[in-house]
């Protein structure tokens, strides 16, 4: 596509070289009907390739933007989480949105700029070809004014890339504003806080850099245009010297610099969507070369094309540590860790907090790398290249769960009928109906949602169920159904169950208890001597 989008772009760059050659011979030789049609021609070529240039760049623009897109969701997709993690979201989301918009903003003015200096080559040619002493001395006189033109460029895209910078901040600060909304609306003095000193001073930091990097381009633009001007009165001036009574050269020069005049003013105009989109390409690679640096062995199915139905896990020596650079955790460290988990076994695990129980469930389904130990599946030994075939043997339901308004990915057939069953167990039919896959509706309480969570994680139906604090906001008869009902049932049906909970008084509904502290397994026992314990213990 791309090199069909230059060399229609040639084509209208020779067509206006040569327009302008027809136009001034016409004026020169009392326009002879050959040179009549020619031009009439040549016109129809220029427009013709023009607005089919156009079509290509705008098609090719699209698709360009489309391919990013769905590329760097896929990167995101596949990525180490934790790598995600250090990142931030922020990040991420700025990527996404802002980086790839500019960036294909930029791309798409690549095929014009082709156009334009098509154009402009076309018509050096056709003035090399009038004089080559008028050539050379006005591509001296260009080359030295581009000269200072870089110069005003390189102060530009400082602060363009400051900009860009800002821009993040921005994205961090704005997400804080809508995820701590509830907090700041309490506490006036809290959200005048915020508001002023992180949303306003990012947004005037950015509006600084911004209108800075745009005096700057101004300046330039400011410079170029001088320049053109000073091109136009030389030829005036000292073209009668060089060459001496050549009327068609002088008015040749002057035709090809007006004509010139709008494509070169184009590229100069497209240089600031260049700059960003570089600074842009800049931070997607960033992004990219972060994600793509601890990459998994390309999909689930790279290793192992089964998923292992009624897996053992085994984990021996398993080791995570934080970095000291990550001030919530301060080096905070999992492990050594020692266990395994049964088909048909319902683990419950307890500690306190910081002990590392979420550390653990995001080790247990693959979501993180341990930096030592091993994990072993069904006996198959895991490691990074087969980690994401591993994770397809996992739904979790976390403590800080998103909730999609659909079921997404492969169900069973019959999932319709169980999605009814689960629905009017958990109380939510006369709330939330599901049409071809989809919610009707997820504005509901944050308990609810978390039921809905539990529904499609149960609907999954995969090898190994972990919950993470689920019942901690639900109500009483809602927590006899999951203990007392739900569990019971994926147990019988040969699932792995682990559920991270402080309620003890239902330990004695599954087999083992692990109990953690400092992220190391404290104690690690039968189910119904820990609920006898803690019974004489509250009494």
């Amino acid at each position: 596509m791309t090199v069909l989008i230059v060399f229609i772009g040639a084509i209208s760059g020779a067509a206006s070289a040569a327009l302008i050659a027809f136009i001034n011979r016409a004026v020169h030789n009392d326009a002879p009907t050959a040179i009549i049609l020619g031009i009439l021609v040549i016109s129809i070529v220029k427009i013709g390739s023009g607005l089919y240039s156009q079509w290509l760049v705008l098609k090719f623009g699209q698709d360009t933007i489309l391919r990013m897109v769905v590329d760097l969701s896929k990167k995101v997709l596949r990525a180490p989480f934790r790598k995600l993690e250090l990142l931030g979201t922020h990040r991420v989301l700025t990527a996404l949105t802002n980086d790839v918009q500019v960036l294909g903003a930029a791309i798409v003015q690549f095929p014009s700029l082709a156009i334009n200096i098509a154009v402009v080559v076309g018509c050096w040619v056709y003035l090399g070809m009038l004089s080559p002493v008028g050539m050379l001395a006005l591509t001296i006189c260009v080359l030295a004014g581009a000269g200072i033109y870089k110069l005003l460029h390189s102060a530009a895209f400082a602060a363009l890339f400051g900009a860009r910078e800002e821009r993040d901040h921005l994205m961090s600060a704005l997400r804080s504003l809508t995820d701590g909304l509830k907090e700041l609306q309490l506490n006036e003095a809290r959200g005048d806080d915020f508001l002023n000193n992180e949303v306003e001073n990012t947004a005037r930091n950015l509006r600084t850099l911004n209108l800075a990097a745009a005096r700057k381009y101004m300046i330039m633009d400011a410079w170029s245009q001088g320049l053109f001007y000073l091109l136009i009165a030389g030829f005036l001036a000292f073209f009668p010297t060089i060459e001496a009574g050549s009327t068609e050269v002088l008015t040749g020069y002057i035709f090809a610099s007006l004509y010139v005049m709008t494509p070169i003013w184009s590229i100069i105009g497209a240089l600031p969507t260049f700059v960003n989109g570089q600074a842009s390409l800049d931070k997607l690679e960033e992004l990219g070369v972060s994600i793509g640096s601890e990459k998994g062995g390309g999909g689930a199915s790279a290793q192992h094309d089964e998923l292992v139905r009624h897996p053992g896990i085994d984990i021996t020596g398993l080791r995570f540590t934080y970095s000291q650079s990550e001030s919530s955790n301060h080096g905070f460290a999992v492990g050594p860790l020692d266990f395994r988990l049964r088909p048909g076994e319902l683990v419950f695990i307890v500690g306190g907090n910081g002990s590392g129980k979420s550390t653990l469930v995001k080790l247990l389904c693959g979501l993180y790398l341990p930096d030592s130990g091993s994990i072993k599946l069904g006996g198959k030994p895991v490691y990074k290249e087969n980690i994401d075939w591993y994770r397809q043997h996992f739904s979790v339901v976390f403590s800080d769960f998103y909730l999609f308004d659909r079921i997404l990915g492969d169900t069973p057939s019959e999932y319709d009928k169980t999605v009814d069953e689960y629905l009017a167990k958990l109380e939510l039919g006369h709330k939330v109906k599901v049409e071809d896959g989809r919610f009707s509706t997820t504005a509901l309480s944050q308990g609810q949602r978390r039921r809905l969570a539990l529904l499609t994680s149960m609907i999954e139906d995969r090898p190994v169920q972990i919950f993470d604090e689920w019942a901690a906001d639900q109500d009483p008869q809602y927590k006899q159904v999951f203990y007392t009902d739900l569990l019971p049932k994926l147990r019988e049906a040969g699932k792995s169950v682990v559920v991270v909970t402080h309620d003890d008084r239902y330990f004695h509904m599954g087999d083992r208890v692990i109990k953690l502290d400092e992220g190391r397994i404290e104690s690690l026992s039968n189910a119904s001597d820990m609920t006898n314990v803690t019974t004489q213990e509250s009494g």
